[in-house]
């Protein structure tokens, strides 16, 4: 249990340097047997969440959905999938979390709904021009006989971003009709943020989940709310922010910014203020701390750390312009380099210097044999990154199963796939679900003790990481984990750091202001210990050190005490 539990309860910064551990429910843990992970399941690990030294937990959506997007095409969104409970085994689930002072985030998806949502069902029954296409985004398609989408936009997912419809009412009743719009799969239709009913219907499910104990909210992609859909749609030939001004059609536009300000005023209802933070994929400019702002949603992922390469002068570069933006917002900074999205860190670290995101995916679409990668460099400088980034300023968001060591599965069957990624690129894109398969809890039990069979099938390699090979052994990146974020709430202080080494120094050496340090050498030769560094103190290491060194091991982060 946390020892700082009794004052962060009722602290309102308590997210400001929190750890927080994302759950993605489904590959959490199993309590019924079915093979989904559930929210019983979630409660059933309280204790090793505790034990892991974590603030808060965050849960990717579980709300009911057909799960053409893992979940992320919203049926309901103030409900539970009954495959993963009900809403009093969610009840249970935030009473326990809170009886272990662990705050519970859920995760909200404005930007679209299902194509099952009873909103998006009633669009199709009604006739253009209704109020309840008002909801969505469905325009005529162009050509004679509008048989051509309303414009060239891409979807995330592949393919277009438009998909036709076959009118159910008015005078063309059972003839292909209006287009609608999707920025991700067919089955995650838009929603008209224009539209004040899809407003004000999103404040009530902040105040339906606030209401029953939740503490904070992860707002997916919360930079697309607002589009410019005027005739005729300009082209949009990127899925990237095309001019940085306020001025791109479909992402970080500025009016996105008062339906903030609207959410900040219900999350502000409650005592302590609920918080937020804000997926949003926008550069590195004065734009991005606009989603951090106080009057808005408080808190913005930064995801510079995880594109980055694991070299010194683009960490420290990174920190100093993060660090920077916060205190212009008045927010924390956050960090992360694994979530639910991408290829886990410990694979892309094992990857040739250089690995691209294109490159990444052809990796994966060869099942992780080309390029060949290095997987105890991989961990190597996984646990050397973390470790340099839990000693930062600013709240560190963890992914379930890092703390295992986990590598990407990147020789999942293909047949067992079910990102829509892979369907909808014809096959060429392999996707996430490497990065999502079950968790391994026990080597010697069945499914590796996640309960029945895994929706994703879990590699061998799995039993190697499991919670129970690792638990109580000394070098295990579970016990690493546990005394890094055991020892993180000591070294919190003020949100700032003073650099002692050099821009461009292989060693990267900074300094909290209550005197921790943090040594990282990004090289892989030793490189000696600073003088004055008393390496008695050293309390945690990402990696095997000798008693009271005189060197710093290559690819290694060192914490060291006042």
């Amino acid at each position: 249990m946390n020892d700082n539990a009794s004052t962060t309860a009722l602290d309102a910064d308590w997210w400001r340097q929190a750890a927080v551990y994302q759950i993605y429910p489904r590959s959490f843990a199993d309590s019924n047997g079915d093979g989904m992970g559930d929210i019983a399941g979630v409660t059933s690990r309280i204790g090793y969440l505790s034990d892991l030294g974590i603030d808060a937990i965050w849960l990717s959506p579980f709300y009911p959905s057909a799960l053409a997007d893992g979940g992320y095409d919203v049926d309901d969104y103030r409900n539970v999938d009954p495959r993963l409970g009900t809403l009093e085994d969610f009840d249970a689930m935030v009473g326990a979390a809170h009886a272990a002072n662990i705050k519970v985030i859920a995760d909200v998806v404005p930007n679209h709904s299902s194509n099952r949502h009873e909103w998006f069902k009633a669009a199709l029954a009604a006739a253009p021009g209704s109020p309840e296409r008002a909801r969505y985004h469905f325009f005529d398609g162009l050509g004679d006989g509008g048989e051509l989408p309303p414009s060239d936009w891409p979807s995330h997912f592949g393919g277009p971003a438009w998909t036709r419809v076959t009118e159910s009412a008015g005078e063309n009743a059972g003839k292909p009709g209006q287009w609608y719009l999707h920025l991700f799969a067919s089955e995650q239709p838009d929603l008209n943020w224009d539209n004040p009913e899809v407003r004000e219907d999103f404040h009530t499910t902040l105040r339906f989940w606030a209401d029953r104990g939740v503490d904070g909210f992860r707002v997916d992609v919360a930079h697309a709310l607002v589009k410019d859909m005027r005739l005729p749609l300009r082209s949009k030939p990127s899925l990237e922010i095309l001019v940085d001004d306020g001025t791109d059609a479909l992402f970080d536009r500025d009016g996105v910014h008062e339906i903030y300000t609207g959410w900040r005023s219900v999350l502000n209802e409650y005592d302590p203020p609920r918080t937020a933070v804000a997926e949003a994929w926008v550069p590195f400019t004065h734009r991005r701390l606009r989603y951090a702002q106080p009057t808005g949603l408080g808190q913005a992922f930064n995801f510079d750390l995880l594109q980055a390469p694991f070299e010194p002068t683009a960490f420290r570069g990174i920190v100093a312009r993060c660090l920077a933006e916060a205190e212009a917002s008045g927010a924390s900074t956050t960090w992360v380099f694994s979530n639910h999205d991408v290829v886990r860190h410990a694979s892309r670290y094992s990857l040739p210097d250089g690995t691209d995101g294109a490159a990444q995916d052809a990796w994966l679409l060869s099942g992780g044999r080309e390029p060949a990668g290095d997987p105890a460099r991989g961990l190597r400088r996984a646990r050397a990154a973390t470790l340099f980034m839990l000693g930062l300023p600013g709240s560190a968001y963890l992914y379930q199963g890092e703390e295992l060591g986990l590598f990407e599965a990147a020789d999942l069957p293909r047949e067992s796939l079910q990102d829509p990624t892979w369907f909808r690129t014809g096959n060429k894109v392999k996707g996430r679900d490497g990065c999502r398969v079950p968790l391994p809890w026990n080597a010697s039990e069945e499914n590796l003790g996640f309960g029945g069979s895994p929706w994703l099938p879990q590699p061998e390699w799995f039993a190697d990481h499991a919670v129970s090979a690792q638990d109580g052994a000394r070098d295990s990146t579970l016990e690493f984990y546990r005394s890094a974020l055991a020892w993180r709430r000591t070294l919190q202080s003020a949100e700032s750091l003073e650099w002692v080494s050099a821009p461009g120094d292989t060693l990267a050496h900074y300094r909290r202001p209550n005197g921790w340090a943090v040594l990282t050498n990004f090289g892989t030769a030793p490189a000696e210990l600073p003088a004055g560094v008393d390496a008695s103190k050293i309390v945690v290491a990402s990696g095997a050190v000798a008693h009271l060194p005189a060197q710093v091991p290559g690819e290694t982060t060192l914490w060291i005490a006042p």
